[in-house]
């Protein structure tokens, strides 16, 4: 095979302004925020990318969390390989789609049944769906800076994109379609009581990423979620969690593990397809009875539950699954990287405020704990966009935005955390 051909990032950049709008296909992808040109990736192996220039990356966004494991793990490039030679699409039933249900159940708590579909977005407007379905009441609460996808009714205050593009009312969504959903800050636990009082009759779930990713990692305070538990016990509204970043990620069981608190509905997104399209919402029997084709709630997917997605969601779900201490491993490699920064930004005297929980991580240039999205949005962006391009010009590619969580991989090496101290301890030296 001859070697790949170098194609300046530049060049493909105004080739695809021509053709895609703003050149990208994802907002997150843009460079609007930090300036400069995004770059394009031709390869990845383990925590390295390398890009059309043959520039390589230490990456610290693991395709926005589902590369756990890094890239081009052999087990799970294999599955994928194996299941392409037989099929790459059916359209029907597989035994995969059993496999992995058994799989999910067999790791998360409080979980009876699964339903696979294509994508986080899918798999968060479905669960608001069901949760309707099932309690038969309409309003909802969601968080300032929380992302749940682009489905309409989860479009005001998101995190994510939105946030950094500064768009404040998404074009195209209507007045009716975000007429039952209430907004609350993050960690404001007497803000969602009040809501819930006064919309008691009418509440039908609270949709929350347990811990943030879509505004910087951002922590719950110690009380906030069993709070937020107890009182959709009381109002007999339905918790999800929004576990498409922290699913599988944190523990085993996701956020429900490791912090103990009890959902109803979970969602997933690319992390069960080991990093390729797929998502699932999870409950008991009784909210998954609602689901057509037992229940009047309508959904449907022509591709869900691809066979290539579940092949390596399979395999790496069952690394994840028989080899527990790679949990401990990404917590230790993320408080070393963490109590690295935190020691060189305290030597060069810059204020500065890290949030971390196990593999997630998010530096915020402010002298300020950052514990909501206003506290997020109050902190120095043109400081982290200067951060930003520094470290990529020293080969290190963290999320181009001040918004959005780092992630951690198993395959980051004590080589690749020394590199990455080294070329933050050069930041305005």
């Amino acid at each position: 095979m001859g070697s790949i051909p170098i194609v300046s990032n530049k060049m493909l950049y105004e080739q695809a302004l021509k053709s895609i709008p703003g050149g990208v296909n994802s907002p997150v992808r843009a460079f609007g925020s930090v300036g400069g040109t995004p770059v394009f990736m031709q390869s990845a192996s383990g925590a390295i990318m390398t890009d059309s220039e043959g520039k390589q990356y230490i990456d610290y966004i693991n395709s926005w969390g589902p590369m756990i494991l890094g890239h081009g793990r052999q087990e799970v490039v294999q599955s994928i390989q194996e299941q392409a030679d037989k099929a790459i699409s059916f359209g029907t039933c597989t035994e995969k789609e059993i496999h992995m249900a058994e799989l999910v159940k067999s790791m998360v708590p409080n979980v009876d049944q699964i339903r696979l579909v294509s994508s986080g977005t899918e798999a968060c407007m479905t669960a608001l769906r069901l949760a309707r379905g099932y309690t038969r009441k309409n309003k909802f609460i969601k968080f300032e800076g929380n992302y749940h996808g682009h489905a309409d009714p989860f479009l005001l205050k998101a995190g994510s994109g939105v946030a950094t593009l500064g768009i404040d009312s998404v074009g195209g969504v209507t007045a009716g379609a975000t007429k039952d959903t209430l907004i609350a800050p993050y960690n404001d636990l007497q803000a969602v009581e009040s809501l819930m009082e006064q919309h008691s009759d009418d509440m039908a779930a609270i949709i929350l990423e347990p811990v943030a990713g879509n505004m910087g990692c951002i922590v719950p305070e110690p009380s906030f979620l069993q709070g937020l538990r107890d009182l959709c016990d009381q109002y007999k509204a339905v918790l999800i969690f929004d576990e498409v970043m922290t699913g599988f990620r944190l523990a085993p069981g996701g956020v429900q593990q490791r912090l103990g608190i009890r959902a109803d509905i979970v969602t997933y997104g690319k992390v069960i397809g080991g990093g390729m399209p797929i998502g699932a919402i999870a409950a008991r029997n009784e909210i998954m009875q609602c689901l057509a084709p037992l229940g009047k709630v309508y959904q449907a997917g022509t591709l869900s539950g691809n066979p290539l997605a579940l092949a390596a969601g399979i395999s790496t779900l069952s690394i994840l699954k028989d080899n527990p201490q790679i949990y401990s491993d990404l917590d230790r490699k993320t408080i070393q990287l963490r109590d690295g920064i935190k020691g060189i930004m305290e030597e060069k005297g810059i204020p500065f405020c890290i949030n971390q929980m196990g593999s997630m991580l998010s530096l915020h240039f402010s002298d300020a704990e950052v514990t909501n999205y206003s506290s997020a949005a109050a902190c120095d962006i043109e400081c982290f966009n200067e951060f930003f391009h520094h470290l990529l010009s020293q080969g290190v590619y963290l999320p181009p935005s001040a918004y959005e969580s780092w992630f951690i991989s198993d395959a980051l090496s004590q080589s690749h955390i020394d590199q990455t101290l080294s070329a933050i301890s050069k930041f305005r030296s």
